[in-house]
């Protein structure tokens, strides 16, 4: 195939889990009304792994759905990067368990830890791996969370917010103008401590000790990541606007994280993009790495992407990470569709 001028999306899978947690079963725990959350967060249910339920589980079950609506089988697949910070174990990568679920024997797979960034982070990985790869090979891209199995339920900053998802991307080549381009990323490590596991690594080892003290759940400072979304998202948005010579009116969809929809909507207000962002918090909560690839598979599902639309991507996670690309959607047109099956 020799080198590839432009990647691109060729199809995307969404999955949650079977269980819902309401807003009502959530409160008691934390001591607030249902209301007082949909209030404050804007998010109403979310859904919750079963007991045997991994990450890689939950992935797997949307890469099946990505390459569904590719059009393509697990053997394409050239590289498989999972994006996430719950992983099924410390190692191997849970992308190798993904791998062998799926059955994408030929795939190189490795997992990308950026938090709730880490779609978009490996998302570059891919892209960069596709334009310099032999062969008519694709790339898959998955965020997947199973934060229900480390939130403490009585701590109302995470237990309201956090839940289950995945989403995939299958990437592959596609015409011009079509395609990902424009990625700025970044990250400040002396923010690490602001939204964090604390315990499990090779910092604080799992002991009776971590355990007793509840080090194994996830710990954020709510206010912090607040402002810093609030800072973040704007200063991406015009960064990425300035750099391309473009402005707010030539965007036609806007998918980000989703920390909490209340902050979305509010910002998308603020930046005059309010009928161009995809919110899906709602009803979904926050699914750390799978947010923004869940966003944009909901807008591609539910038909809202047109050939030729220009969509931002922006992303912001623990670390402190953050990041933002664009991508002109293309549709079904790339060099490759005659080989995929009707």
């Amino acid at each position: 195939m020799g080198a590839v001028n432009a990647v691109g999306v060729w199809g995307t899978g969404r999955y949650v889990p079977e269980r819902v947690r309401p807003n009502a079963e959530v409160a008691g725990t934390v001591g607030v009304t249902p209301e007082w959350i949909a209030e404050r967060t804007g998010v109403r249910q979310r859904h919750v792994a079963a007991d045997g339920q991994a990450a890689s589980d939950l992935a797997a079950a949307a890469v099946r759905r990505a390459l569904d609506s590719a059009g393509v089988t697990a053997d394409r697949i050239g590289l498989l990067v999972c994006a996430t910070s719950t992983p099924d174990e410390l190692g191997p990568a849970t992308a190798c368990r993904v791998q062998a679920l799926v059955g994408a024997a030929g795939a190189v797979a490795l997992d990308v830890s950026a938090a709730c960034s880490g779609w978009l982070f490996g998302t570059k990985v891919a892209h960069d791996w596709l334009r310099g790869a032999d062969g008519p090979m694709l790339a898959v891209v998955v965020g997947v969370e199973a934060y229900s199995k480390f939130v403490d339920p009585a701590d109302r900053a995470t237990a309201v917010l956090f839940a289950d998802g995945a989403a995939a991307t299958v990437l592959g080549p596609v015409e011009p103008p079509g395609g990902l381009g424009g990625f700025r990323l970044g990250s400040d490590g002396t923010l690490a401590d602001r939204v964090l596991i604390p315990a499990g690594g090779s910092r604080l080892p799992a002991d009776g000790k971590t355990l007793a003290a509840g080090e194994h759940r996830i710990r954020m400072d709510g206010r912090f990541v607040s402002r810093f979304i609030r800072e973040a998202f704007p200063r991406m948005l015009h960064e990425t606007l300035r750099a391309h010579g473009l402005t707010v009116a030539d965007l036609d969809h806007v998918i980000t994280h989703q920390p909490n929809p209340v902050l979305l909507h509010r910002l998308a207000e603020e930046s005059g993009l309010a009928d161009r962002m995809t919110v899906v918090g709602d009803l979904v909560g926050n699914i750390g790495a799978a947010s923004a690839p869940y966003a944009l598979a909901t807008a591609h599902a539910e038909g809202r992407l047109r050939p030729g639309d220009l969509i931002l991507l922006t992303v912001f996670g623990a670390g402190m990470t953050w990041g933002s690309a664009l991508l002109r959607w293309s549709g079904d047109h790339h060099p490759l569709g005659k080989e995929r099956p009707s």
